[in-house]
């Protein structure tokens, strides 16, 4: 277990599990509960560090697989390690590279002993191990790693279910006894697909091990939101409640208001930039496509109730010329935004778990923008 890692809880709303904590790192403290933006390749596409910072962001992501395929895990640790090779001073996370192996079902074989697959960049057969992930996440040095799972499809039957399950806690014992880093800390990751007995059991089991934190994994791949929300409930009613709670992959938010509803702390998603990079935003009045006609000639804020860089310096006429003419400067312009958008909604919730009126925070968020996932 990591020795400077762990989790401050300060409150839970009476009304409901939303909870408001510290979490402390071996590179700062954040509160929770957190969104997290996600820098697959060591960088959030078109920002900064500083930017990135300057939006409140706390933690944020890398991502094991690609990283390990481009530079190299090697090529990293030489540079001191990602905070020193992507000059970033805070809190990063590494995912593990099961959703993206998950995402690669043509070209890879799943056995006992880890995964085949191939290299999508120059097509060379590459073998990833659960002690191979916990080795590349010790050279990369996050200060938070995830354990590697299989990331089942979705729906899926029983049998395979099961037995993927099994599987996903023997990799995560192999990695938990391979990983030797003591300024790391290592998340188990709750698989099951929509099987309660098996989210059940999959959590009951990786609490017995010492993970420093917990992670809800095979959601939002395609499953309805209630069934979504009865993953996670039948996940984080079996955790430990003194370790943190990390629902992977979910960005949009009614997702990530009821994972804080159900005593989620943190979340991560490409969702702000992605949509960024094609003229889609979130603003207090809805998601709206900056390249439509109607703003050619509106010279007013994106959004007069955003604190963002954005907001404060340039009017929607601006982006939508940037949007049209394909300028590097609108996509960064339009990713500071959405990114801070989504910093201010969880910013608002954990106001409001310590007054304990979240859910009338939730509801009123929810009236105001809708619950289209996706927004």
């Amino acid at each position: 277990m990591c020795k400077d890692f762990w989790l401050e809880i300060k409150h839970i709303d009476k009304n409901c599990g939303a909870r408001y904590g510290i979490l402390h790192t071996p590179h700062g403290d954040v509160e929770l509960p957190i969104f997290m933006p996600v820098g697959t390749n060591a960088t959030v596409k078109t920002l900064s560090p500083e930017e990135i910072k300057s939006l409140g962001a706390g933690i944020i992501l890398a991502n094991t697989y690609h990283l390990h395929l481009r530079p190299g895990e090697d090529l990293v640790k030489k540079a001191g390690g990602l905070h020193k090779f992507m000059n970033y001073d805070g809190p990063i996370l590494t995912d593990s590279g099961g959703f993206q192996v998950f995402s690669l079902a043509d070209n890879r074989k799943i056995t006992e002993e880890g995964v085949q697959f191939k290299n999508y960049l120059n097509g060379d057969k590459e073998f990833l191990s659960p002690e191979d992930v916990i080795h590349i996440e010790e050279a990369l040095g996050p200060d938070i790693a995830m354990s590697f799972d299989e990331c089942m499809p979705y729906p899926v039957d029983r049998k395979y279910a099961e037995k993927s399950t099994l599987r996903t806690l023997r990799w995560a014992e192999r990695g938990l006894k391979a990983h030797t880093r003591e300024d790391q800390a290592l998340f188990g990751i709750v698989q099951g697909s929509d099987f309660t007995d098996l989210r059940e059991m999959c959590a009951k089991e990786l609490s017995k091990m010492p993970f420093d934190g917990y992670s809800i994994g095979g959601t939002s791949i395609g499953e309805p939101k209630d069934v979504c929300f009865h993953m996670v409930a039948d996940s984080v009613r079996y955790l430990p409640p003194e370790k943190p709670r990390y629902l992977m992959g979910v960005g949009s938010i009614d997702y990530i208001l009821g994972g804080i509803e159900l005593g989620v702390d943190m979340f991560d998603c490409v969702l702000p930039t992605r949509i960024a990079r094609h003229g889609a935003l979130m603003t207090s009045k809805g998601r709206i496509n900056i390249r439509r006609n109607e703003y050619k000639e509106d010279f007013t804020p994106l959004d007069p109730e955003c604190d963002c860089y954005t907001c404060k310096n340039y009017t929607k006429a601006y982006l939508r010329h940037l949007h049209i003419a394909n300028e590097e400067f609108g996509k960064r312009l339009n990713s500071i935004h959405n990114i801070r958008f989504l910093i201010k909604i969880v910013e608002g919730a954990r106001k409001a778990i310590q007054e304990d009126r979240f859910l009338e925070y939730k509801k009123e968020i929810l009236e105001k923008f809708g619950d289209e996932r996706g927004f």
